[in-house]
């Protein structure tokens, strides 16, 4: 009977102490942005204020917006172009999460229909419709997102991408029996409130006029160096740890997209940028280095999606995409921060603040994952009931509801 006690007073006893973490935490990583917003009132005009806080008066047009509303005032331009980008970014988080059950269950009936799952190597999904119809989703999806970056600032758009997880999980609950229990969902929210402390507090986005631009902070040694180590990791896990280790630790494929998703997510911003330079008259696809970063996004975006394909087939959907997508947002801040020296021009406040937003969604993906979290990431905790034959059906249930 002790026994039996023990795992759940564990249980509820982090979970009060995640609970209180979170609540401590939360209004210190916020006080900043009050401390920020009450430095411009002195002046008692919003506009004095707008030239001290930025040297590029084409970046006004984004400030604006922002600042207005935080305070409270009337930005005009909040309710045309701002109010679009969030309607894309909101339609946008639905047709990823969505996608994410839509290719579950293509890849389920591909492999009834095959008997060789995509988890093992098999590739019979590209012949099931139902997968290409997540696969258009997930297109679509991602297509409104980029394009709500033109009508809205990052520091709008960025944050509702993380909506994706929670429609992905609760779709997952409904839909494909995958049962999201307390701690997924304190999990899930959690990742959510650190994921927007972070882009809250997140740098001003640099003016780019020429792809050779991005071209000359894509070669510093220190990012050559990034992309380096990213190519040695993604190797050994390929060849490696994939084989051995694939099947029972959802760390690994996951790891294999994040790593290629944050030099997939540079090379989009180039491209983007040099296709928006062109459409606005400044050719820039007379460059090669146009070319070699839409090759680079061709290479980056096929491989996360033979990955995140097995991912998918082998875990449940409600921890794979949290985790997907911490590990995703770390890796492609840690690459744009070298790349673009993010943080050269932050205080310390700030800086520290995106980093306690971190370490809040990180205790986000520790949460579900308890309480043991090294037996539940190499054992068979994470994958589908239906997925172990060999198990007794106690064992299944059990697996299956600790999520």
């Amino acid at each position: 009977m002790g026994k039996k006690t023990t795992p759940n007073h564990r249980v509820l006893f982090r979970l009060v102490i995640l609970l209180g973490f979170f609540h401590f935490l939360l209004p210190v990583i916020l006080h900043p942005v009050h401390r920020e917003e009450e430095q411009e009132p002195p002046g008692q005009s919003a506009l004095p204020s707008l030239p001290s806080k930025q040297q590029n008066p084409t970046r006004k047009t984004i400030q604006e917006p922002h600042s207005p509303g935080m305070e409270g005032g009337g930005g005009q331009e909040l309710s045309t172009d701002n109010v679009k980008g969030i309607v894309l970014a909101l339609l946008s988080s639905g047709f990823i999460g969505a996608s994410f059950i839509i290719k579950k269950k293509g890849l389920r009936r591909a492999a009834v229909a095959s008997g060789i799952r995509a988890g093992v190597g098999g590739y019979s999904y590209l012949l099931e419709p139902l997968w290409w119809v997540g696969m258009i989703t997930m297109i679509v999806g991602e297509v409104a997102n980029f394009v709500a970056y033109a009508f809205a600032p990052a520091v709008l758009v960025t944050p509702l991408g993380a909506l994706s997880i929670i429609v992905s999980a609760v779709l997952a609950h409904f839909i494909l029996n995958e049962r999201l229990h307390a701690l997924g969902v304190l999990g899930c929210v959690m990742c959510i409130a650190g994921s927007v402390v972070i882009v809250i507090h997140a740098p001003q986005e640099q003016e780019i006029t020429s792809v050779r631009e991005i071209w000359n902070m894509a070669i510093q040694p220190a990012f050559l160096l990034y992309v380096a180590s990213v190519i040695v990791v993604v190797f050994v896990l390929v060849f490696h740890f994939s084989p051995l280790y694939g099947q029972s630790n959802v760390l690994i494929y996951t790891a294999i997209c994040s790593l290629m998703g944050s030099l997939s997510v540079m090379s989009v911003k180039a491209l983007g940028t040099s296709l928006k330079l062109t459409f606005e008259g400044t050719n820039q696809l007379v460059y090669p280095e146009t070319w070699f970063f839409m090759l680079v996004v061709a290479t980056c975006v096929l491989t996360q999606m033979n990955y995140l394909n097995k991912a998918l087939d082998t875990f449940n959907t409600a921890i794979v995409s949290p985790i997907y997508y911490v590990m995703f947002t770390t890796l492609t801040i840690l690459a744009s921060v070298i790349m673009f020296k993010d943080w050269s021009g932050q205080s310390l406040g700030s800086i520290t603040s995106e980093i306690c937003g971190l370490i809040v969604v990180l205790s986000g993906i520790y949460a579900p994952l308890s309480p043991s979290l090294t037996t539940r990431l190499n054992g068979d905790l994470l994958k589908h009931v239906e997925d172990d034959r060999n198990s007794d059906e106690e064992k299944a249930l059990r697996r299956q509801e600790m999520y």
